[in-house]
């Protein structure tokens, strides 16, 4: 495995079938299980939190992990540990926004889709 993608969209996971880890939760729950992943020496392709603070409360998420490594990068691990922090202190004080989910799952695609290109030669 080259790549994964980790996440809790519907569309990502009809058109990615493969190298999806499709999560049936929150993102929160996505932050955790990347954070998780990078503990075991997955490297991370892709930031975990979205570059917009409007798609901060987007109820999906897809983030793109890569190869396992011999040993945990300590940088990664703590961004992913960060990005958890930072999404709960910002959720504290909004709530997620279901009511542009459609909406939102097509954003979350396209902004995979462009990452996915964007590392397309490490692969």
């Amino acid at each position: 495995m080259r790549k994964r993608i980790v996440t809790n969209n519907p569309l990502v996971q009809d058109k990615y079938t493969e190298d999806v880890l499709y999560i049936e939760g929150s993102v929160e729950q996505i932050l955790i299980k990347v954070r998780d992943m990078v503990y075991e020496g997955y490297e991370l392709v892709s930031h975990p939190l979205p570059a917009s603070l409007r798609m901060l409360f987007s109820p999906y998420r897809s983030i793109v992990i890569g190869k396992k490594q011999e040993k945990v990068d300590f940088m990664q691990a703590e961004i992913a540990e960060e990005s958890i922090h930072k999404y709960n202190t910002h959720m504290n004080s909004r709530q997620r926004d279901e009511v542009n989910g459609d909406g939102y799952q097509m954003v979350d695609l396209i902004l995979l889709e462009s990452a996915l290109k964007d590392e397309q030669g490490r692969w």
